[in-house]
């Protein structure tokens, strides 16, 4: 590991640890605003009932922060990883299957067409879940009148003759302006209010930390696609 390298590693644990500390402390705030809350729960007066609407404005902002501060670990957290072959097959179904109440409710319908057959992957089973759920809440946000997700998958042949795993996430939501495309990936950048835009460059820094890859194509009003490439397994032990 170059001088660089390693100065990078320490100003990101540095700062994974001063997001810890500032959680726990709004954790404790939040915690006693509930409280706060609850003794006015049945305001007697104008002025109580204003300072229950103060208190819950103020229960918003630390849920906000402690979500913020939740993002920024998780970010940080996404460096080396222990990879074992997995199914990825196993893996897109057990998403379908946590995520599937969820798209129910909003209406979307989740197509997969995965193959059982496709070579293993190196995972982090528990980070690449991660990865791909913020694919799927990503394409929610992009669906508030439902609509169609899309999985599907191939093996498809990468550089230099070696064989690599594409996964792609289709939605038919409301698309993403060209202009901000490019953007997409950027750490604290989103389009959506609230929004706190680690979730897709959390999504890219773990893909990457498998060896692999994604991109984005997406048109107005028509929907996006998110494609995954990842290395097989016999693939990513050629190279090492």
């Amino acid at each position: 590991m170059t001088l660089a390298s390693e100065s990078y590693v320490e100003l990101v644990e540095l700062a994974a640890s001063f997001v810890h500390e500032i959680k726990n402390h709004v954790s404790t705030l939040g915690l006693n605003l509930q409280l706060l809350a609850e003794d006015f729960q049945e305001p007697q007066s104008q002025r109580e009932r204003r300072a229950l609407e103060r208190v819950q404005r103020l229960q918003t902002e630390c849920q906000q922060l402690v979500d913020l501060s939740n993002d920024v670990l998780r970010f940080a957290r996404v460096k080396d990883l222990e990879l074992t072959p997995s199914s990825i097959a196993a893996v897109i179904d057990e998403m379908v299957d946590f995520f599937s109440p969820t798209a129910r409710q909003a209406n979307i319908e989740i197509k997969s067409y995965v193959p059982a057959d496709l070579p293993p992957v190196a995972l982090e089973r528990e980070m690449f879940k991660q990865a791909l759920l913020n694919l799927m809440l990503n394409a929610h946000q992009a669906m508030p009148g439902g609509g169609e997700l899309t999985i599907q998958t191939c093996l498809e042949p990468g550089e230099a003759g070696a064989r690599q795993v594409c996964i792609d996430l289709i939605d038919t939501g409301q698309g993403i302006n060209p202009e901000l495309l490019r953007r997409v990936f950027r750490p604290f950048f989103s389009t959506r209010p609230g929004g706190t835009g680690l979730g897709l460059a959390t999504t890219r820094k773990i893909i990457e930390a498998h060896g692999g890859s994604i991109d984005v194509q997406s048109e107005l009003d028509r929907g996006t696609k998110f494609t995954i490439r990842l290395p097989t397994c016999s693939d990513t032990a050629s190279r090492d």
